[in-house]
């Protein structure tokens, strides 16, 4: 099969959040199951274009009607070789960018500008448009968020009837429903161009929603967790569209994501000041200390370090940490925050920061080899989300044999069964509960098992062994392909 893979964003060449890392994992893998050829087709963002390291080379370049408009569409291309790998002996693997500086070159940030409707609506028509360009015609469009939207609703309004078009099927992945692309009514007319025959289909809430027109219009609707795309059909969690996705439920499924093994492996990674593995965890505990010193912390063995990355936001349940901090704090255990977000959270931290300097170690910005020496160094990993789609830090933290403590929503629940603390049998502390107290009960547990050292080790090592590559959702994924193509 041929399989196109549609992203506003994709590790390594850019990335803002979960979409990046699975854009830049799930395809490789994808790639290396037998008789499949995977691109990826994305915006050329100015990073990528005035970056000489990633040397993508000129394609071609035309014009595209956006409605009334008349777009310049360039587009490049770089080519990841490979030997072959596993069960694909041809296993290179194509980016295409999607060039024109008007949309893509500004700052360093892909998203929030006034006109983001207008660049991805751009986006989602080229990437059509451009298979007239180039040598591929795929079988599978797999389209990801609200950014690629409207690739279904330019299929089928313009392409459906193409020679090279008429066979192409697509799936949608919901990484996160809260954010929608919503535009005003006569966005249909003026930005997508398309007869009014489609309004209904694009509409939303009388708004114009890039979203909600993939989910009726996809050929295959995927969430990045099973629990969440069940959670999706209550209004707590749909942000207005469970009756949609309830309308469009038996072509919606779950998978849930997995995270790149390689990258996380804490017998590689050298941005951890101590290597370790399942079976040797004696770097883990070097990592702890060397962590405590670089945060200023007491370097104490005998007290847990409880580890949170996140973007500061209400929706991670940061509010649950708020109304109990001062109990967390009076409790034995050390908290490290790394993240930016709402100035609500940002200034809660730095005060507990600056009151608790021995507990607590806060820094407020993103940054990726502090992340990884903070999974490493940390004994625990506290994610209260209130909603969770997939979740990744989970999946990171138990890589290095941190263990998580989470509220059992989403991909959360999936990927987090409680522990045992006798048996072992679980990967980590659960609450039930959107409930400051039941989080805090959850995190008392938590370091009460760690007093007992060798119970503690036995359970790093499990995590640490625990599969959580994307070799078993991309076969996942493969079975939906098969399952639109026919084969």
């Amino acid at each position: 099969m041929k399989i196109l893979f549609a992203t506003s964003e994709a590790a390594p060449y850019a990335k803002s959040g979960g979409l990046g890392d699975v854009a830049g994992a799930l395809p490789p893998e994808l790639n290396k199951i037998k008789d499949n050829e995977v691109c990826i087709v994305m915006p050329y963002y100015g990073t990528i274009k005035n970056n000489p390291e990633i040397g993508a080379e000129y394609v071609t370049s035309f014009y595209m009607p956006l409605a009334w408009r008349g777009t310049y569409v360039g587009v490049f291309k770089k080519v990841i070789k490979s030997k072959g790998v596993g069960r694909n002996k041809r296993a290179d693997l194509t980016y295409y960018f999607i060039d024109n500086e008007y949309y893509f070159c500004r700052n360093n940030n892909p998203y929030g500008y006034a006109d983001d409707g207008e660049r991805f609506a751009f986006f989602s028509k080229a990437v059509l448009e451009f298979l007239n360009h180039v040598d591929f015609a795929p079988d599978i469009i797999h389209c990801n968020d609200w950014q690629t939207g409207f690739v279904p609703l330019f299929l089928k309004a313009f392409y459906q009837e193409g020679e090279k078009f008429k066979n192409i099927r697509t799936v949608f992945t919901i990484h996160n429903i809260e954010y929608q692309g919503k535009a005003d009514p006569d966005f249909l007319t003026e930005v997508l161009g398309v007869d009014e025959k489609w309004r209904n289909a694009a509409t939303f809430d009388k708004l114009i929603n890039s979203l909600k027109c993939a989910i009726v219009l996809a050929d295959k609707v995927t969430t990045v967790s099973d629990t969440y795309a069940h959670e999706l059909n209550y209004a707590y969690f749909a942000h207005k569209l469970e009756d949609i996705l309830k309308e469009n439920q038996y072509k919606t499924c779950g998978i849930v994501n997995g995270i790149d093994t390689k990258l996380y492996d804490p017998e590689t990674d050298s941005t951890i000041p101590c290597n370790f593995k399942a079976s040797d965890l004696s770097g883990k505990a070097k990592c702890k200390e060397e962590l405590q010193k670089a945060l200023g912390l007491p370097v104490r063995p005998d007290v847990p370090v409880v580890a949170m990355i996140s973007r500061l936001v209400s929706h991670k349940g940061l509010e649950l940490v708020e109304r109990v901090s001062g109990e967390l704090m009076n409790m034995d255990i050390q908290m490290v925050v790394l993240g930016t977000g709402d100035s609500r959270f940002e200034d809660l931290f730095k005060f507990m920061d600056y009151a608790y300097p021995d507990k607590m170690a806060a820094r407020i910005m993103f940054n990726g080899a502090l992340a990884n020496q903070i999974y490493a160094g940390a004994d625990f990993f506290l994610m209260p989300s209130k909603s969770e789609p997939c979740g990744l830090s989970q999946l990171i933290s138990m890589r290095y044999g941190t263990v998580p403590i989470v509220r059992e929503t989403g991909g959360l629940v999936d990927t987090v069964p409680p522990v045992n603390t006798t048996t072992l049998e679980g990967r980590g502390f659960t609450f039930k509960a959107f409930n400051a107290h039941d989080m805090l009960n959850a995190v008392e547990r938590a370091t009460e098992f760690y007093k007992d050292k060798d119970k503690m080790d036995k359970f790093r090592a499990k995590l640490i062994r625990y599969d959580s590559s994307w070799k078993i959702p991309a076969e996942l994924y493969n079975g939906i392909y098969k399952e639109l193509c026919g084969i």
